[in-house]
C-alpha cells in the first residue's frame, strides 16, 4: 500500500454506490454505543448465570483486554498489511486499511463500521466459546473494551497531540508508521509487540519531524 500522496484532505471513495459509501463510515461515539452495553452487561450475566466470583471475572476481563493488544497487532501486521500481486487482495487490503493510509484524516473510519464489525465480533465471540465455553462470557468483554480503547486512541493520536509525556512514544510509533515505513510501528494501542516482535522504531535515533506530525493531525475548526 504505497501512496505516491498522502491526501491531508477529503476521504477515499471506497464504492460507487452511494448507499455502500454511507456503511463504510461511522462516528466512534456510534460504537462505543453498540458495545457498550455487552462490555457491562456480560461480566455480571457471568456472575449471575454461572456464579463466577468477582475476582474470576476480573482476571478473566483483563485476560481480554490484554488478548486485544496481540489480536490488533497481528491483525495490522499480517491481515491489514497484506501484500499481494492479485488485483483483489489489493482491493481488501485497501477497503480493509489502505483508504487510512491514503487519507489519514478521515474521521469517519477509524473505527470499523457497525455492519461489518458486529459481524466479525459475532465470529470472534463463537470461536471463543469454542475455545473457553463458559468463561467467553468474562473474556469477551474485555477483548471488545480493548478495542474501543484502541480505536479511541487511534482517533487521539490523529486528533491530538499526547496528554502526558508516557503516550508520546505510543504517538510517535504510530506517525512513523504512517509517514517513515510502513513495515514497522503496528502497534497503536501499544508499542509492546513490536518490540517484542522487532518491528518497532528506534525512536531515539529517528528525528522527530514536527511538519508531517501536525499533517496527519486534524485541524482545528
Amino acid at each position: 500500500m504505497k501512496f505516491e500522496k498522502i491526501h491531508n484532505k477529503g476521504q477515499a471513495q471506497i464504492f460507487r454506490s452511494q448507499y455502500l459509501e454511507y456503511f463504510t463510515k461511522t462516528h466512534p461515539l456510534v460504537i462505543w454505543g453498540l458495545y457498550l452495553p455487552v462490555v457491562i452487561f456480560l461480566p455480571f450475566y457471568s456472575n449471575l448465570k454461572f456464579g463466577f466470583a468477582p475476582s474470576i471475572i476480573a482476571l478473566l476481563f483483563l485476560s481480554g483486554v490484554f488478548f486485544w493488544t496481540f489480536f490488533e497487532y497481528i491483525m495490522h501486521r499480517f491481515v491489514f498489511h497484506w501484500t499481494s500481486d492479485n488485483p483483489r487482495i489489493q482491493r481488501i487490503s485497501y477497503v480493509l486499511h489502505g483508504n487510512h493510509h491514503e487519507f489519514p484524516r478521515d474521521k469517519q473510519r477509524l473505527f470499523m463500521p457497525p455492519v461489518p464489525s458486529l459481524i466479525i465480533a459475532s465470529i470472534v465471540f463463537l470461536l471463543t466459546y469454542a475455545a473457553m465455553r463458559t468463561n467467553a462470557f468474562a473474556f469477551f468483554p474485555g477483548f471488545l473494551l480493548g478495542y474501543l480503547l484502541y480505536g479511541s486512541m487511534h482517533y487521539a493520536i490523529h486528533a491530538w497531540n499526547p496528554p502526558f509525556k508516557w503516550m508520546k512514544p505510543i504517538w510517535r510509533n504510530h506517525h512513523l508508521h504512517h509517514y517513515k515505513s510502513e513495515d514497522k510501528g503496528f502497534g497503536v494501542s501499544t508499542h509492546m509487540w513490536d518490540q517484542v516482535f522487532g518491528t518497532g522504531f528506534d525512536l531515539k535515533k529517528e528525528k522527530e519531524n514536527k511538519e508531517e506530525v501536525r499533517k496527519l493531525m486534524y485541524e482545528k475548526s
